[in-house]
């Protein structure tokens, strides 16, 4: 078969049964725009309106569904523009494939449009190798068969990632004759198992273990891992808090449920982490959020709490906790296993344990804490109350993707989620402007499920343009916006870190007031449905109405922006340094004294 390069890297994303090739043409990329034309009632090109849109959307579908799509863009800037992306996906461990345009082979070096050659040739690549999973570039378009084949493998296999591949103008347009590999024969089928000497010996610790707590990480929801993780936590009656990356896995509703630990954190899960004899730790790398800077007895107890430590990754194993069992495997397959040993060894009765009790009683306590937000009647309202109210009209299967910002921080201490696998949002990397692009990417990946993004006004503007692509393709994701006119959770910690008077650089203000856009009227504007609305009872009609509108809609919530109102307060310690000329405040002092690391 004599096929371009372009037309060999179509042919191989139809066999890998993927729907959608997310990008924006360009002169360095239209060889295989050109082969995707010729094969357009087999898979679809989408037209966002920045490249790092493109990689967050396919990042989204990614998440909501389990399978990869591919994102192209051409040379330069092109291409740069999706490190933002990358560095999302590589981060929180996900899957996209992205190709970029590159210079004609015989030309690298030179110095042609767009090319970075003053270190190396052709190297805008080199920008991007520090947040993929692995780079490839391709000289011949005879490589391009065993490179995606490879892609393919080191995506999904292990701990996921971003791939990039390069791709020169020449080669992408360059015929050869080629035999396609069959990509379902080059890729292993299952999934790392754990060792069963580990596994007994994680077993028999929870199993006596009077405070058993099951810290979820990203590692389950990327293994889809739920019911495992459901029957572990009920064989040993363990409490299940979340990272930031877990939450959604497990049912708020449920009796073990204990919220989130962390800087960002419920007091209730903070306390059940900081009091555990043995904690299972499932695909978490115990980063400093979910840590609270490794502060001493705030997150963790260094001494006193036995680690089990469950994770895809042999480096995370250990990395900034020791552990007592380590165990390397999947997380569904690890999870399975534990819950068939902890049966073994005879389940324990959960429901009417003492520590079950407790969860209950804690769990109530953090709720009551919350109510004075949640509850108030204040116009604008607090985000608390729009979250709530949020909730309550929302279906319980809805997929809720949010990013970083106020509303993230809100999401984490106080929404729940009921069916598992129905939070996406960013984890490490905690970028801003991914809720939009990445919502449309989960609502193509589950066209019959409801999709709503939770997003910062901040966070909205970042991409608002992607508002034209849900229009022209017909996307209908439900945007809530948080409109507090500025970057508030920053301007929040200033004052907090710093003191009040400190607050610089973080309100959107015009001639010394609040400014804002009209953030209803932009959608307007695109063709979205549109509302704005300031008070608490005005959440449920606005959403319902978004819902059935079928369209693309906004919700506009303007919230309150003066503090205490902002935001619920941090319940965790996070390492934010203080200027030496302002003095170390002693409690400040204290707790990096006090610092793990």
């Amino acid at each position: 078969m004599r096929l371009t390069g372009g037309e060999i890297i179509a042919e191989l994303l139809i066999q890998a049964g993927v729907p959608y090739v997310v990008g924006i043409p360009g002169h360095g990329s239209i060889a295989l725009v050109d082969a995707l034309r010729l094969r357009s009632d087999r898979i679809r090109v989408l037209q966002p309106l920045h490249e790092s849109a493109a990689v967050h959307l396919a990042d989204g579908y990614y998440r909501a569904a389990g399978r990869p799509l591919a994102a192209f863009t051409s040379i330069g800037p092109g291409a740069l523009n999706t490190a933002i992306g990358l560095a999302t996906a590589y981060v929180d461990s996900t899957a996209v494939l992205v190709f970029t345009g590159e210079t004609h082979v015989h030309m690298f070096g030179v110095g042609v449009l767009q090319e970075i050659e003053r270190h190396t040739d052709a190297a805008n690549w080199r920008v991007l190798e520090p947040v993929s999973k692995r780079h490839f570039m391709a000289l011949q378009a005879r490589q391009i068969p065993r490179i995606m084949s490879r892609a393919f493998n080191q995506m999904l296999t292990g701990r996921p990632g971003p791939v990039t591949i390069g791709l020169p103008m020449d080669v992408q347009a360059e015929a050869v004759d080629v035999d396609l590999p069959d990509l379902r024969l080059r890729r292993p089928a299952s999934a790392p198992l754990p060792d069963p000497r580990e596994i007994s010996r994680a077993a028999d610790l929870l199993h006596g273990a009077t405070r058993p707590v099951i810290l979820v990480g990203g590692g389950v929801r990327s293994a889809r891992a739920y019911p495992e993780l459901m029957r572990a936590a009920e064989a040993c009656g363990a409490a299940v808090v979340n990272t930031m990356m877990g939450l959604g896995s497990f049912p708020a509703d449920h009796p073990l449920y204990a919220w989130c630990t962390g800087a960002k954190g419920s007091e209730c899960g903070l306390a059940l982490t900081r009091s555990a004899d043995v904690i299972l730790a499932v695909g978490c790398r115990f980063a400093d959020e979910t840590a609270c800077s490794y502060r001493h007895d705030v997150a963790f107890a260094a001494e006193g709490t036995r680690i089990i430590q469950l994770d895809i990754d042999p480096h995370e194993i250990g990395k900034n906790y020791p552990v007592e069992v380590g165990i390397v495997a999947d997380a569904r397959a690890g999870l399975a296993a534990l819950a068939d040993a902890l049966e073994a060894l005879g389940p324990r009765d959960w429901r009417e344990a003492g520590y079950t009790a407790e969860i209950g009683r804690r769990r109530d306590e953090w709720l009551t804490t919350l109510a004075g937000c949640r509850d108030a009647d204040r116009d604008p309202m607090d985000i608390s109350s729009l979250l709530r109210q949020a909730r309550q009209a929302l279906p319980r299967e809805t997929l809720i993707v949010h990013s970083s910002g106020n509303t993230q921080a809100q999401m984490i201490q106080e929404f729940p989620f009921y069916e598992p696998g129905t939070c996406i949002t960013t984890g490490g990397f905690s970028t801003m402007g991914f809720t939009l692009p990445a919502a449309l990417g989960a609502k193509l990946a589950c066209p019959e499920r409801p999709v709503a993004g939770v997003v910062g006004d901040g966070d909205f503007l970042m991409h608002v343009q992607e508002l034209s692509t849900a229009v022209r393709y017909g996307i209908p994701v439900v945007f809530i916006v948080a409109n507090n006119f500025g970057w508030i959770s920053i301007r929040d910690l200033q004052m907090a870190a710093f003191g009040e008077d400190c607050r610089y650089a973080t309100d959107f203000e015009r001639q010394g007031q609040p400014y804002s856009p009209d953030l209803a009227g932009i959608a307007r504007d695109f063709g979205c449905w549109s509302t704005r609305i300031s008070r608490a009872d005005q959440v449920g009609p606005a959403i319902r109405d978004a819902l059935d509108a079928g369209r693309p809609a906004v919700v506009e919530a303007l919230v309150a922006r003066d503090w205490p109102h902002t935001g619920t307060p941090a319940m965790g310690w996070w390492d934010v340094p203080i200027p030496a000329y302002m003095g170390h405040s002693g409690d400040y002092a204290q707790g990096k004294l006090q610092e793990g690391v």
